[in-house]
């Protein structure tokens, strides 16, 4: 199966954060891909990748970001693809400065921001999940069923 849902570290020392959300998607049945771009120091290779995104089946982006956290509204920029940004506490102000980064995009050009590290980074693989979820009916049921199973059974769908 081709992967539907990229994931971009700006670092390699940022995917053990995004680990996670590869976690999760796999355990909800969407394939993923996770990919090491840097908005500083390979911004051709971050175009490229935004651009021929959608023709390569992906349909939404996730990226996870430390300090100036330029990443996730880099990615925005060159696709109308969802794109959900994950601030991650690399610096010394423990992710807040991401946060910040992340969260102030323009009008027009949206980028989904989730919590500062590891629940943000498991919550950007249940978004994207649910965003997937909107057209496919297994991801959307295996969705449910973790949130039913979250609730002790009691969850609604």
């Amino acid at each position: 199966m081709m992967p539907r849902v990229g994931v971009v570290v700006g670092s390699k020392s940022d995917a053990q954060y995004m680990q996670l959300t590869m976690e999760v998607l796999a355990e909800l049945g969407v394939e993923a891909e996770l990919v090491t771009l840097s908005a500083h120091r390979t911004p051709e290779k971050v175009r490229e990748y935004a651009l021929t995104a959608r023709e390569r089946g992906l349909e939404v982006l996730v990226a996870g970001a430390g300090a100036a956290a330029a990443l996730p509204g880099a990615l925005a920029s060159w696709t109308t693809l969802p794109v959900i940004g994950v601030p991650l506490p690399t610096s010394d102000l423990k992710g807040v400065d991401s946060l910040y980064a992340i969260v102030q995009m323009p009008a027009g050009v949206p980028v989904a921001t989730v919590a500062i590290g590891s629940p943000g980074a498991r919550n950007a693989g249940y978004l994207a999940a649910q965003i997937v979820g909107v057209k496919d009916e297994a991801v959307r049921a295996a969705y449910d069923e973790y949130r039913r199973k979250q609730a002790g059974g009691q969850g609604r769908t």
